[in-house]
């Protein structure tokens, strides 16, 4: 038969439930413990006893959670924690793996595996010395310093003015409502609204040079699904305009086109896709042939340039 747990023990998995979930109810709180209510209402005053700050809070978002700034034991990880961990690290950056002082990242991963446990220690700091990942080349770096501006904007919703460099070198400043941070394969995204365009805006995080506040707050848009919108709105606000027609019905077509190509419209017996870029050339050679439909180039001069020119080395290749 299971060994009963002590009350201290519960008290003690009390705390690790609300360290990862906040916003418990005393009902799920019971579940997950395998007590009544009144026996996890009973744990939670426990380590309020202790010292433990632990905030109830009431609506249908409440539950019991940790006052902000509360100071815990040290946190403990398994070994498929710690390794999970490591694991992420990697894969969502192959450079942690290099233990340079210089290397942000790297440097707090050696860290953390320096405070775990010898056994899951021993664990962790193997899996990164004798794991390689190849660096994703389209993935970008963001300033750790300019994403947490950013962020603390959104969380606080105050609008900012961003200063903006585009990838063909053009700089600018925009005052925006920074709705969401989103990353999105390996790629760091503002989600916001842009004054001066009244529009939807997605900027790359890597290309914004300066945050500023200027003290105005805002309402972020009901129900907002941040990466539903940054989906929908990637292909929109770019430097150089697209206009692309198929000869094929959009049913047909709309499986090969990615979000950051535009939006896909009916027109008369196919369908015309309309959106923007700042490479036309990375557009033109890496995205549209990958369609495999008859298409023309409507617009803009940039993008049609850019499909003549892998034409035309194209034509040459071929040729004895």
């Amino acid at each position: 038969m299971p060994t009963e747990l002590s009350p201290t023990a519960r008290a003690l998995r009390t705390l690790e439930i609300l360290q990862a979930r906040p916003g418990t109810t005393a009902g799920e709180l019971a579940g997950r413990l395998g007590v009544t209510e009144r026996a996890a209402r009973r744990y939670v005053g426990i380590l309020r006893e202790a010292g433990i700050p632990v905030e109830s809070v009431r609506g249908p978002y409440g539950g019991y959670r940790l006052r902000r700034g509360t100071r815990l034991p040290p946190v403990v990880f398994t070994e498929a924690e710690a390794l999970g961990l490591v694991m992420a690290v990697l894969d969502g950056q192959p450079t942690a793996a290099d233990t340079a002082a210089d290397n942000l990242v790297g440097s707090a991963l050696g860290k953390v595996i320096q405070v775990l446990p010898e056994n899951v220690g021993r664990q962790a700091a193997a899996l990164r010395r004798y794991a390689s990942a190849a660096p994703d080349r389209y993935s970008s770096r963001p300033d750790p310093t300019t994403t947490s501006a950013l962020v603390a904007a959104v969380a606080a919703r105050r609008r900012v003015l961003v200063s903006y460099r585009t990838e063909s070198g053009n700089e600018w400043d925009a005052e925006v409502d920074p709705w969401a941070v989103v990353v999105r394969y390996a790629r760091w995204y503002l989600l916001c609204h842009a004054h001066h365009a009244d529009a939807v805006r997605t900027y790359r995080l890597d290309r914004v040079r300066a945050v500023r506040e200027t003290g105005q707050t805002f309402e972020p848009p009901d129900g907002l699904d941040p990466v539903a919108a940054l989906e929908e709105n990637l292909g929109s606000g770019w430097e150089f305009p697209t206009r692309v027609v198929f000869d094929a019905p959009v049913a047909e077509v709309a499986p090969w086109i990615r979000p950051p190509m535009g939006r896909l419209e009916p027109s008369g017996d196919g369908c015309v896709l309309v959106g923007s870029t700042g490479n036309p050339s990375m557009y033109a050679q890496e995205w549209l042939p990958t369609v495999p439909f008859a298409f023309r180039v409507e617009g803009g001069p940039e993008l049609r340039a850019a499909v003549a020119a892998l034409a035309a080395r194209l034509t040459a290749a071929s040729n004895p």
